[in-house]
């Protein structure tokens, strides 16, 4: 096949759904030689922030002269980045070569078990094993998780770190609709031995994965005990056992980013006391200052301003709001807003009328996507207009500030339509 055939191969598999567990995954990387067994991989899960974790990680990483490969999802520009070398995404070549070896076992595992066809994250999660395991191995493997921790696809190789993001009520469907039962879910990922750095503040939740770290005698490396990330505005001090490290101002705002890069640092800083690695700490620090990460409060235009966020449930959007009433307060923001199947929009809804000038709601061309006037009629803003074709809409927007958000898929689809249209 070629590349094109290789994609259509890939997305087709998308009809099959999510299917939480990960015997299909074994089953596959057993008849491929186990190539997971052969990464250094740090594993990093989380309702929100594992983006910006993986990104401050990686960045960090390459400054310090080693070779990192990425997994992250979605993909915002392309569908090759999912899967990236030193932050540059594999070739179309590489996803070909990787499908003809993944689409055999796949076609295996239909026909000779009863566990179900192999569903689009399961072959790519197998591309990026065989990838790094096999073919090009790296020094480190940053694997960002799906859906989920305990029963994702990732969750099949033993990391040298553990890194849990935050827990939300997010896919509750799946995982559970309290935090207790998210936190029972991410806790899957805690293995004996392996570092645990989390960031979690319900205290339900909390007291669950202090006692699963606890049971399993892992070192548990959490923030606001052990990481102090103390915010100053724009900039924030850093603390974590003897090391302290003061005014660090990051590109991507936000304290939640202060928090995110807090967690990448204390990781960084733990392998080094591990004799994991060498670290310069002003490269370190450097690399993470300037991180950017595509879609998280990404200013695309200036005059007028259009910023692009992928906040996508209850919890983003609320870190949004607060963003941007902490940094553009000053601003009239009109908000247009559109979002997939299965998420809270009447409260994501709610926290944005909060700072909307005008509410637009739109629809884009993605299977979940939710019609245009689902949104609109769940919308309690006095000034609510629907958009047809958001794109237009964007490229002619004169006002003063358009804060475009709901779905990272939503993001995706408006970058790719504003770099197709010019």
């Amino acid at each position: 096949m070629n590349y094109l055939e290789s994609l259509y191969w890939i997305h087709e598999r998308y009809k099959f759904g999510i299917k939480p567990g990960i015997k299909r995954m074994e089953w596959m990387l057993d008849r491929l030689d186990h190539p997971e067994r052969n990464i250094n991989g740090i594993h990093v899960v989380g309702t929100n922030g594992k983006g910006s974790t993986v990104s401050y990680l990686k960045n960090a990483l390459i400054e310090n002269n080693y070779s990192v490969g990425t997994f992250t999802s979605p993909y915002i520009e392309t569908f090759n980045e999912r899967i990236s070398l030193n932050g540059l995404p594999i070739t179309n070549d590489e996803i070909v070569e990787l499908v003809s070896i993944v689409k055999p076992v796949s076609e295996m595992l239909d026909a000779e078990t009863d566990l179900g066809v192999a569903t689009e994250f399961e072959i790519i999660t197998m591309m990026m094993f065989v990838y790094f395991g096999q073919i090009h191995p790296v020094d480190f493997v940053i694997v960002e998780a799906g859906l989920g921790a305990k029963n994702d696809s990732t969750n099949v190789f033993m990391p040298i770190m553990t890194i849990l993001t935050s827990i939300g009520l997010d896919h509750t469907n799946i995982i559970g609709d309290s935090y207790l039962d998210i936190a029972k879910e991410k806790s899957g990922v805690i293995k004996a031995g392996v570092p645990f750095v989390y960031a979690v503040k319900n205290d339900e939740a909390k007291a669950y994965l202090n006692s699963v770290v606890e049971e399993k005698h892992v070192k548990g490396i959490k923030l606001e005990r052990d990481i102090q990330c103390i915010s100053n505005g724009k900039e924030f001090t850093f603390r974590y056992k003897d090391y302290e490290l003061e005014n660090i101002e990051l590109k991507m705002i936000g304290t939640h980013q202060q928090e995110n890069a807090s967690l990448a640092i204390a990781t960084l800083l733990e392998m080094f006391d591990r004799g994991m690695i060498m670290l310069n700490f002003n490269k370190m620090i450097d690399a993470i200052e300037n991180t950017t990460w595509t879609g998280r409060i990404e200013t695309v235009q200036e005059n007028p301003t259009i910023i692009l966020d992928g906040a996508h449930n209850k919890e983003s959007i609320d870190v949004l709001v607060d963003t941007m009433k902490t940094y553009y307060s000053d601003r009239r923001i009109d908000v247009l807003f559109s979002a997939i199947d299965g998420k809270p929009i009447g409260k994501m809804l709610q926290a944005l009328e909060s700072i909307a000038d005008t509410f637009y709601v739109t629809a884009f061309d993605f299977p979940k996507a939710l019609p245009v006037d689902t949104i609109y009629e769940n919308v309690e803003h006095e000034k609510k207009v629907k958009i047809k074709d958001n794109a237009d809409f964007i490229k002619s927007y004169d006002g003063d500030l358009l804060l475009v958000t709901g779905s990272l898929y939503f993001i995706s689809a408006v970058k790719d339509k504003l770099k197709n249209n010019g």
